[in-house]
């Protein structure tokens, strides 16, 4: 957080002289739509290459884990333009519909996400579950299967790694659950090589018991990724450090003896406040307004909030609004 000795007047363009919380000069909202753009195209190339190659190389190679793994390259190839798609509409401005902005299409996107991942997994769950009910069908995998799997689990984690730092770069949730998928393709690779090598060792089960751990894998990251957006479009509060550190900006500007009632909602990527503010009760409605004025602004240049509503009450008398005691 910068210092509080200097206050600067918030400019809407957040100037990327200001530096982030890695160190960096922070990005302006240009440059971090540029950069997740070209990382996300990134990810569409990389997963056009292993979808055709796992899936084609898994039906030669008679590997229903290296098939499993390429469909799961495909649901992230889908991922892809998911984000895409998001990420242009997400960037429109407010307008009377929608007066907030369009932020919370990356929420919705991540949703969208979470059920692609949490259906790909089922599919894998029942196709290997009805392979393991007829165990001598189950042929001896090709080695050729082994390469495919080893070249495929070093691609995706070089892409995890890549695009998550991209990700926590631009501050983008919908781009960590997009990182994230890359990541479980990397470990389902994995697993997908584990089993790939008891086939050829003499035990064909490990083949679609592989391809079983993959589907659960999938399905879980699938679940966990749906519920968390599904609770932020609820409106759910960001976690309590950054409350605090917000708390903290608006009790040290000069004017507020106190705050209460401080609320917040994730609005894809950004935050919505609503804070009362104490101020002394005899200054005028227009010194209040300042007051509330400089607080927003405040606000606004320190922390990733869209918008900052409040509402002044007399410093040590009763909130009428919510009852006595209330804080």
């Amino acid at each position: 957080m910068p210092p509080h000795s200097e206050f600067k007047p918030h400019t809407s363009d957040h100037e990327s002289t200001e530096l982030g919380e890695d160190g960096l000069p922070a990005l302006s909202p240009q440059e971090k739509v540029r950069a997740a753009s070209r990382s996300t195209w990134v990810s569409v190339v990389v997963n056009v290459v292993l979808t055709s190659v796992q899936i084609v190389v898994g039906i030669m190679a008679k590997s229903q884990a290296l098939v499993a793994d390429g469909i799961h390259s495909l649901s992230d190839l889908v991922s892809d333009f998911v984000v895409l798609f998001a990420g242009h509409h997400s960037r429109k401005d407010a307008d009377e519909d929608h007066p907030y902005g369009h932020h919370r299409f990356e929420t919705a996107a991540s949703l969208v996400l979470g059920l692609i991942l949490l259906a790909v997994g089922v599919g894998m769950l029942w196709s290997a579950a009805h392979k393991l009910q007829d165990p001598d069908s189950i042929p001896v995998v090709h080695g050729t299967a082994l390469w495919v799997a080893g070249i495929a689990l070093v691609a995706k984690e070089s892409l995890f790694r890549y695009m998550l730092a991209v990700a926590t770069r631009v501050k983008s949730s919908m781009l960590v659950a997009n990182a994230w998928h890359a990541r479980s393709d990397a470990a389902s690779s994995l697993v997908v090589g584990v089993g790939i090598i008891g086939n050829l060792a003499g035990y064909p089960l490990l083949d679609p018991i592989a391809a079983l751990i993959v589907g659960f894998m999938v399905g879980k990251m699938g679940w966990s990724f749906g519920w968390d957006a599904l609770n932020d479009l609820m409106d759910r509060a960001i976690d309590e450090e950054e409350v605090a550190a917000i708390r903290k900006t608006l009790e040290e500007t000069p004017g507020v003896h106190n705050v209460h009632d401080l609320r917040t909602r994730k609005m894809g990527d950004l935050i919505v406040v609503d804070a009362h503010l104490e101020v002394d009760a005899l200054i005028t409605v227009e010194a209040g307004h300042d007051i509330a004025v400089l607080a927003r602004q405040r606000v606004l240049q320190r922390h990733r909030v869209l918008d900052l509503m409040t509402h002044l009450d007399p410093w040590r008398k009763p909130d009428l609004d919510h009852g006595p005691g209330r804080s």
